[in-house]
């Protein structure tokens, strides 16, 4: 058994995900954001990679005070259970993930990698591959999961055969930079378009696989 797994990113028209400059790439709308956060208000867990701690150094908490009351009178947490995956460890005990909100944060790592420092913040489960991270969640009760990136951990999901469904938010813009970071999938993937509509100036596409 596993979650529904719903990946999420924003990207431009040829495909990047940021520029290659220090400074993070805004490709989202104000309106593009509120639905991010409606989606995130809607799962169990949100997901990413050690090298979107590193990078963005997100909060991955619903914003909206109306979402988080909500969620609190259904018997919830204020915002879902903050999961991150590590190969190599050495991720900041300060980085928001951990010392943003209250709620449950899990640290799923390669054997191996250095974790111990962050067990004072944390659960930290070692894991020997991503099928057994999304089975352990399910144990945990995580039934709805988002995942929000990066690029090689949406690939993961998707060449793993993990993946039900893709929101992918296209910017009106070019990046062009061949040091940019891009989105990438998996070799003779396939989706299902099921949805496609304009958010102000960014499209937003939504993708089913597995059927």
């Amino acid at each position: 058994m596993r979650p529904y797994a719903l990946l999420s990113c924003a990207v431009s028209l040829d495909g990047y995900l940021d520029d290659a400059t220090p400074d993070r790439l805004i490709l989202s709308n104000d309106a593009d954001l509120d639905r991010v956060d409606e989606v995130r208000a809607s799962c169990d867990a949100i997901l990413v990679g050690a090298g979107t701690v590193r990078a963005d150094n997100p909060r991955l908490l619903v914003r909206s005070a109306r979402r988080r009351a909500e969620r609190v009178a259904r018997g919830l947490p204020e915002s879902p259970v903050k999961v991150v995956l590590t190969g190599r460890g050495g991720l900041d005990p300060e980085a928001a993930f951990f010392t943003a909100g209250d709620g449950t944060k899990l640290v799923y790592a390669a054997p191996g990698a250095a974790v111990d420092h962050l067990r004072a913040v944390a659960t930290v489960v070692e894991s020997d591959g991503l099928p057994s991270v999304v089975a352990d969640l399910h144990a945990r009760g995580v039934r709805r999961l988002m995942v929000e990136g990066g690029a090689t951990v949406h690939t993961a999901f998707m060449a793993a055969g993990l993946a039900d469904e893709l929101h992918l938010a296209v910017a009106p813009l070019f990046v062009g930079d061949p040091a940019a970071p891009r989105f990438a999938g998996p070799r003779g993937g396939r989706a299902r378009l099921v949805e496609a509509r304009t958010i102000g100036e960014v499209v937003l596409l939504r993708y089913r696989f597995n059927g």
